[in-house]
């Protein structure tokens, strides 16, 4: 007697179902994540932003854009090789110091040790001097005397040449009392910016964050951005630590900018978890991605609609229709990827994923149908529940 009066019950809300089960959708009453995979390909509605490009993404496509997202190398971009010899330059101050052969004939005064049966010179220490504009410091009797660009061999020899015939064979000793003009310049996420001398033992990238006390943030978050003359470049900083090649020599002048990369993207649909998750600087694939978010829910996800929802390069979008043109110059786009097919694994592992993308997984028409039926059923029997009546 129940069953029949359970039956009589549904039976015109499942007449309805019937009706209702040729349809491409479900009412747009019914409860959902998002849209479905045939709204997301349908042509542009009324009052939609035109221009939208939906890109089937293959093999191909996913390595064009990993090639265009690939991290410039240091070791290409800049001139690695350091001078190993120490340069001096205006701004730095120099002192110097003077021997004559006994008997002394210009500089200082020639005494007798009491201790000692030969007689000892006195050096002569002049007054520090920082190397002027034109490049030069002066020495009595010698002149003026280019430093600019020369060892301090260089300027002790040049000195030498200046005085003999004037000093009895003098000997010359040249150092730099403060390097003002051989500097590295480090900054941003880390300890302390420091102003780092540069000397012949060739200071290296690594060496200079050492010396500001490292990164303040997990180094997989880091990227590492040098400026150099008119040249700017970044590079995460996990790659450099990886690759040996890129911790390269500095060079006075230098700038070296730690920088945080707080790079995410969002994850939405029919997945094991929807939020906003960051990834590193060195970036992530689409695989990683959808792992990181929980993968696809097995009983709603409509593996042959997931979208990556982007702000894209005009440059990397072929199309034949106007492109309509967004934030910075950008074009949106909507990458469309079909895991039905075995191969799409291979692509996911090369299809990079940027910064501020949105990834939305489809519910596939089976869940949306599932749901419009048990809401039915809910009506019109609330207290039979949907796997009740399909046991029945």
């Amino acid at each position: 007697m129940h069953s029949m009066t359970l039956r009589a019950r549904l039976a015109l809300p499942f007449s309805l179902i019937v009706l209702l089960a040729g349809c491409a959708t479900m009412p747009g009453w019914i409860p959902t994540s998002g849209a479905s995979r045939a709204q997301v390909i349908e042509e542009p509605a009324s009052g939609r932003i035109e221009g939208i490009q939906l890109v089937d993404v293959d093999d191909a496509l996913a390595r064009r854009l990993a090639a265009s997202r690939k991290h410039e190398q240091f070791a290409r971009l800049f001139d690695g090789k350091a001078d190993d010899r120490y340069l001096v330059r205006s701004g730095d101050v120099v002192d110097v110091t003077l021997w004559e052969t006994p008997p002394a004939v210009l500089f200082g005064t020639v005494s007798a040790d009491a201790h000692v049966s030969a007689t000892t010179v006195q050096p002569v220490a002049f007054p520090s001097q920082m190397v002027s504009s034109d490049g030069t410091i002066g020495i009595p009797f010698a002149g003026r005397i280019v430093a600019n660009d020369k060892t301090t061999d260089e300027i002790e020899r040049e000195i030498v040449r200046r005085l003999n015939g004037k000093a009895n064979r003098p000997q010359v000793m040249v150092r730099v009392g403060k390097n003002n003009s051989s500097n590295v310049t480090v900054v941003g996420e880390v300890s302390n910016s420091v102003l780092l001398p540069l000397t012949p033992r060739r200071e290296r990238l690594l060496d200079a964050l050492a010396a500001s006390g490292g990164v303040k943030q997990p180094v997989n978050r880091m990227a590492i951005q040098l400026s150099r003359a008119d040249l700017t470049a970044s590079m995460p900083l996990d790659a450099i630590i990886r690759d040996p090649r890129q911790n390269i020599a500095l060079q006075p002048g230098d700038v070296v900018t730690a920088l945080f990369q707080s790079q995410s993207f969002s994850v939405l649909g029919a997945t094991g978890k929807n939020e906003e998750i960051p990834f590193e600087a060195a970036g992530i694939s689409l695989a990683q991605a959808l792992a990181r978010s929980g993968g696809l829910n097995d009983s709603r996800a409509d593996a042959r609609g997931v979208f990556i929802f982007r702000f894209e390069d005009p440059a990397l979008v072929r199309s034949a229709q106007p492109l309509a043109v967004g934030v910075d110059g950008k074009v949106p786009v909507v990458y469309q990827v079909d895991l039905r097919d075995p191969a799409s694994l291979f692509v996911t592992q090369n299809f990079p994923v940027q910064d501020h993308d949105v990834i939305y997984v489809a519910n596939s028409p089976a869940a949306e149908f599932r749901k419009f039926l048990s809401l039915v059923v809910s009506v019109a029997a609330p207290s039979v529940t949907l796997n009740n009546v399909l046991k029945d």
